[in-house]
């Protein structure tokens, strides 16, 4: 192996070693019964509400506007996101009779865990300090993810699609709340005083580390023998047919560095792991969403590796 096969591989390990270590470690914590279930669902909670909304905050309010700034990105990423599920809303069902399983697999398909698992993807290549880039287009993603999954779920339950009531909820979001302070405080120039600013920052950092952790303690395998075709259709469809048309298209419209692994991290990571709950409360198919994420969040330690080498290799960034 010649030294730039041995460096484009060593980048592609670093990038995914560290994510799925700290999810190994949150397995270690399950297995020991170190965590029960009600206190993994109090610690998520306090992550959601409290962890992201600082890092959404610190992220943006120390971050260079003039640098980070990304229309051509912001515009892809919401259009990538709004085209594959248009596609998915007239392909699934025409596949699945099932109208439980038609919403999770749209929503496992199109929603991906960019939040927990694609920001530390550009943190660990290129370093904690240049994820601004990512943590912006966390402001402009998770609200498309959000308000697309319910019309998603609610089409195949029959129920209504309000649109005021969602977009109340995406403004209530803590990553938005966060997203939006920062911004707020940027552009009108508010000083955060040191003593406060400080650990602000500290939970901001700790953020990833801490998510990741809960998120491997959280995992559980269930049945699959009710769903397998759609199962191995949905892992297939996130983590390889999306990735492999969308970064793609990237790479040929010109993205490349932090930009184009900002697009790895949405488009090539495994199902948002808010799915499931998703699932649970609109009627939809719980037991195949959470398989969905389980598996889709395992296999994609290769995947991820894959796509990561792949495009380095080639020298896209």
């Amino acid at each position: 192996m010649n030294d730039f096969m041995l460096g484009n591989l060593i980048v592609a390990i670093s990038a995914v070693i560290p994510m799925f270590t700290l999810m190994s470690i949150g397995a270690f914590v399950k297995y020991q019964n170190w965590l029960t279930d009600e206190e993994l669902n109090h610690m998520n909670r306090m992550v959601f509400r409290v962890f992201f909304c600082c890092m959404m905050f610190h992220s943006l309010y120390t971050t260079d506007i003039a640098s980070t700034f990304r229309p051509k990105l912001m515009l892809f990423g919401a259009c990538g996101v709004l085209i594959i599920f248009t596609l998915l809303m007239i392909l699934i069902p025409r596949i699945e009779p099932d109208n439980r399983r038609r919403g999770v697999m749209i929503q496992a398909i199109f929603r991906s865990n960019f939040v927990l698992m694609g920001v530390p993807i550009v943190a660990n290549i290129f370093g904690d300090e240049n994820i601004a880039v990512s943590t912006m287009m966390i402001a402009i993603i998770v609200p498309i993810y959000n308000i697309l999954a319910v019309f998603a779920l609610e089409t195949f339950r029959g129920g209504k699609f309000a649109l005021i009531p969602i977009l109340k909820g995406v403004l209530k979001n803590p990553m938005i709340l966060g997203a939006i302070a920062g911004a707020l405080c940027l552009i009108l120039e508010i000083h955060i005083p040191k003593p406060v600013l400080k650990p602000v920052g500290q939970i901001a950092a700790a953020t990833t580390p801490v998510a990741l952790i809960i998120l491997g303690a959280s995992f559980k395998f269930g049945s699959t023998h009710e769903h397998r075709p759609q199962l191995i259709g949905c892992i297939l469809g996130r983590l390889i047919i999306v990735p492999a048309i969308m970064l793609s298209v990237a790479a040929a419209l010109g993205f490349r560095g932090i930009d184009f692994v900002t697009l790895i991290a949405i488009f090539g990571t495994p199902c948002a792991v808010v799915s499931f709950a998703m699932a649970q409360q609109m009627d939809g198919d719980s037991d195949l969403a959470g398989n969905c994420v389980v598996f889709t969040s395992a296999l994609s330690c290769l995947t991820i590796f894959c796509w990561i080498l792949f495009f380095k290799t080639i020298g896209i960034f």
